[in-house]
């Protein structure tokens, strides 16, 4: 039986975690890693991780110190770990970290690798118009997400799939690759493979600022944009109401590229410019419209789109940047 140690944070970490402890034959999860609680919500609550949550409900020993202080070795030491699976943990391991194990650290990553090394794999390859993707296990090294891949798995990228949705998708699928995975690891029955030289896009993080909205492109690439920042960051714009003083801050949560077989929709608008029929809403691109179907303004409760406007008194003038 291989003794585990499983590192990870949000929920996507959950169906991986909870795949190597249901499986009591081959696998003891010996102890979790995972970020300190944290404050949420409204009241800034200290709240725990959705693993530490998992963890403490399956009854396994958690961890929550930093790996960079001195005593981290000595407690990991003490779990009596052989290996270590990382799901989305958010902290650097340094070498001596790495070494301290047997047989490893393993990380189940969602891009197939080497293709978006880093912290927003899945957004970005929404963003970039991918139609595939996947889940990797690398052992990890020094380098970011470039170590040996001992395994891969691929899913197509639906044409309106948003991040959280195919990232949701994947945390299941990579819990299956990442089981798999370790048993053969455990078994002598895989051997990882170095990744192949090159120059490969980066997944850097997206940030809040990021996420405001550019009208001033195609649709097809306003679209993307959108999907790749639900629900994080949240994709945002400021709209004007076209009386030329109120503008407020308003939260795409879902919008789709306006089909113009609609007699109602606008043959164009410039990018920007917004338009209100009485069930939608039309927002311009460089090319056709984009339709907003469901957003939150500052302060407010999500509603649909045209709800919003309804409420919004928006002028003639009124326009998104």
């Amino acid at each position: 039986m291989l003794k585990v140690l499983f590192a990870g944070t949000p929920d996507v970490a959950v169906p991986s975690l909870m795949a190597l402890a249901q499986d009591t034959e081959n696998f003891e999860v010996v102890a979790v890693l995972t970020r300190p609680d944290a404050p949420s919500g409204r009241g800034r609550r200290l709240t725990p991780s959705p693993v530490k949550t998992a963890a403490l409900t399956l009854g396994i020993p958690v961890l929550e110190c930093d790996p960079s202080e001195p005593a981290f070795l000595t407690e990991l030491m003490a779990t009596g770990a052989e290996v270590a699976a990382v799901v989305a943990y958010g902290r650097i391991l340094h070498q001596d970290v790495l070494d301290a194990l047997p047989r490893g650290w393993y990380n189940l990553h969602f891009s197939l690798l080497p293709q978006w090394r880093g912290a927003a794999p899945v957004q970005r390859s929404i963003w970039s118009g991918d139609t595939v993707t996947g889940a990797t296990v690398f052992r990890i090294t020094a380098g970011m997400d470039s170590g040996p891949i001992l395994s891969q798995a691929t899913v197509s990228i639906g044409p309106h799939e948003t991040s959280g949705e195919l990232l949701e998708r994947l945390s299941h699928d990579g819990s299956n690759l990442l089981h798999a995975t370790l048993r053969a690891l455990d078994e002598n029955r895989i051997h990882p493979v170095e990744q192949s030289d090159g120059s490969y896009d980066r997944a850097d993080k997206i940030r809040t600022e990021d996420a405001r909205i550019r009208f001033d492109v195609p649709v097809f690439a306003v679209d993307r944009q959108i999907r790749a920042c639900t629900p994080a960051p949240g994709a945002w714009c400021v709209v004007h109401a076209g009386d030329g003083e109120r503008s407020e801050k308003l939260h795409v949560i879902q919008a789709s590229p306006a089909s113009m077989e609609n007699p109602q929709t606008p043959d164009s608008l410039a990018p920007g410019r917004l338009a209100v029929g009485k069930r939608n809403v039309w927002v311009g691109t460089l090319t056709s419209p984009l339709e907003l179907l469901r957003v939150k303004a500052q302060g407010r409760q999500e509603m649909s789109a045209a709800d919003w406007a309804r409420g919004a008194r928006l002028g003639v003038g009124a326009r998104c940047d």
